[in-house]
């Protein structure tokens, strides 16, 4: 079960005077759907940092068409009669308003890199570990760093945080290439980042939630 989604946001095929509305709520959900394999493209290239995006058609739908996460992936359920230029519309407004809600969650590896290389420079003497990357394998952990590598990984359920909490975490892992073990300095280090035992108290409840929602 994704953390922390959204609402998944439903869009009506077909309403009076207006192209399109704000979404609202449609008691269907997506049993007998079926994954039809399409997926969205731009010019036949995916973008870079956009998220795999998967198009499930549904029988059971009629009126309504909804999108949400499902792990690192966008799943957009539309009803079986929907085809054509109708369906790409309808599941390109629906992934941009789920994109909306949570930006970051289609960032890529190079962008995590990136930003990991700013907070270092601001908060870790401008270490750099060898590769960060976001992982889906980390059930249990938010991050962590091998030291003998310098590899830093990063868990997918912090796409759904604020920044501030995702920052906080990577400077935690920044600070292990400094000090490996969490001792004193380590500690002295890490709490450079102004929020860090903040976000910890975050992600105790955090894990909270995941866990009464799993």
């Amino acid at each position: 079960m994704e953390p922390m989604d959204d609402v998944a946001p439903t869009l009506p095929l077909h309403w009076p005077g207006s192209r399109f509305r704000p979404p609202v709520p449609d008691p269907a959900d997506t049993d007998g759907a079926h994954i039809d394999g399409a997926h969205i493209e731009r010019d036949g290239v995916p973008p870079p940092t956009s998220p795999e995006v998967v198009v499930r058609v549904s029988t059971r739908r009629r009126k309504t068409a909804t999108a949400f996460w499902e792990g690192p992936r966008i799943v957009v359920v539309v009803p079986s009669h929907l085809r054509g230029p109708a369906r790409t519309e309808m599941v390109d407004w629906l992934v941009g308003r789920v994109l909306a809600k949570r930006p970051r969650a289609g960032a890529s590896d190079e962008a995590l890199a990136e930003r990991a290389a700013a907070l270092a420079d601001r908060y870790v003497d401008g270490v750099r570990p060898t590769s960060i990357r976001w992982v889906t394998n980390q059930g249990k952990r938010w991050g962590s760093c091998t030291a003998q590598t310098r590899e830093i990984r990063i868990s997918h359920r912090l796409r759904a945080v604020p920044e501030w909490v995702l920052d906080a975490t990577i400077v935690h892992e920044l600070a292990h290439l400094l000090h490996a073990d969490h001792s004193s300095h380590f500690h002295q280090v890490a709490d450079r980042f102004p929020r860090q035992r903040e976000a910890a108290l975050f992600l105790e409840g955090y894990s909270l939630g995941l866990g009464a929602g799993e």
